[in-house]
């Protein structure tokens, strides 16, 4: 932030000594010298155009640094992390989540996240879902469910889940951490 500030004042300075040399000049000398000044202005503007562009690169350097480390952070958090969208499809998983699923973690595959819930609480789950949809509440919701993976097999899952409007639609966020084994 302190460099994007430095470069903020650079650029006011770079402008402010500019623009006093162009109130110094005499309006003779203006009317005797317009390329010249028109030449000065431009290249003002070429050096500003040119430090906002290094600036601009300093900054998408910066996201893409802080993106790809948030990004490694959510893939390989050891909880997992799933939206599910309204209709209740999984849209995105991270490699906990998957593994703990036991599906892939593949962007085009986007399975319903009650298939995964035990028939047992199925009913119940969809009532908490459809709940966290439509009262629009950003409180967390905490429950246990128990689960089957992909291969069949049982296991008891802690979630909490919270509502989010990301864009125009409403998805739910969830973390789901294995509390046992049924």
């Amino acid at each position: 932030m302190n460099q994007q500030w430095d470069g903020i004042e650079r650029r006011k300075s770079l402008r402010k000594t500019a623009e006093a040399m162009v109130a110094s000049i005499s309006p003779e000398q203006l009317k005797a010298k317009p390329a010249e000044m028109l030449l000065h202005e431009l290249l003002v503007h070429k050096i500003e155009l040119e430090m906002q562009y290094d600036e601009l690169q300093r900054v998408d350097t910066a996201l893409t640094k802080a993106r790809d480390r948030y990004r490694d952070l959510y893939a390989f958090a050891p909880t997992g992390y799933l939206v599910i969208d309204s209709a209740e499809h999984i849209d995105e998983i991270n490699l906990t989540g998957a593994a703990l699923l036991g599906i892939a973690q593949e962007p085009s595959l986007k399975p319903r996240f009650s298939k995964f819930v035990a028939a047992a609480h199925r009913e119940r789950w969809s009532g908490q879902f459809r709940n966290m949809m439509d009262l629009v509440t950003t409180e967390l919701l905490a429950l246990e469910l128990e689960m089957t993976r992909s291969d069949g097999s049982l296991f008891t899952a802690h979630l909490d889940c919270r509502h989010r409007e990301l864009g125009d639609a409403p998805v739910l966020l969830v973390s789901i951490t294995e509390i046992g084994k049924s």
